[in-house]
């Protein structure tokens, strides 16, 4: 039975649609948790696999500020990542006594081999419906997107998945330090895995 078949039941009077955006939350942290388990890392590494993806080889320290996380902890994912052959440090041409983060060709390989035949087919999903559909779709989803912006603590933190991402906060001295690691629902939701 599909969604449209189904009254909306009485939770606050929600429609369908959104419900599926519920569920939507719940099978992207689902998606996550397998491209997690596939990679062997933990949800804050794959949040690190993912900017270092998109952006490509990074400082230490940008790593830190794209997870908001202390210079000690961002060494730590560092390292787990290196162990699993996921990354490797190299020596900075613009810092010589600075490194560099640099994934591994084989992990990002892996990892888009899960993630771009998920997006090619959610990209197509919208070919089917109409051109009139499609803008009423946008739409809405502009909406739902503005509605969790306004509800969201303000931020400056890169997206992994925007290619406008910049590759440091230059406001990284106004962090405040976290003394644990961000949770799922907070971290995992701006990477590619997370549509």
């Amino acid at each position: 039975m599909s969604y449209s078949d189904q009254r909306t039941p009485s939770f606050g009077g929600s429609h369908v649609a959104t419900l599926l955006l519920r569920e939507l939350l719940d099978v992207t942290d689902d998606f996550e948790r397998a491209l997690g388990d596939e990679l062997a890392v933990n949800a804050t590494d794959l949040t690190a696999m993912e900017h270092l993806i998109v952006a490509g080889a990074l400082s230490p320290t940008a790593l830190a500020d794209r997870l908001h996380l202390s210079s000690a902890a961002v060494t730590s994912v560092v390292d787990r990542l290196a162990a699993l052959g996921h990354v490797r440090r190299t020596p900075n041409p613009d810092d010589r006594r600075g490194t560099l983060v640099v994934p591994e060709p084989a992990s990002v390989g892996r990892a888009m081999g899960r993630i771009v035949p998920m997006v090619t087919e959610i990209n197509s999903a919208i070919h089917d419906f109409g051109e009139a559909e499609q803008v009423v779709i946008t739409r809405y989803l502009e909406k739902v997107v503005e509605a969790y912006r306004r509800h969201a603590a303000p931020t400056e933190r890169p997206r992994s998945w925007r290619a406008d991402a910049p590759p440091t906060l230059r406001a990284s001295s106004q962090r405040q330090p976290q003394t644990q690691p961000p949770s799922r629902a907070n971290e995992n939701r701006s990477g590619p895995a997370a549509l």
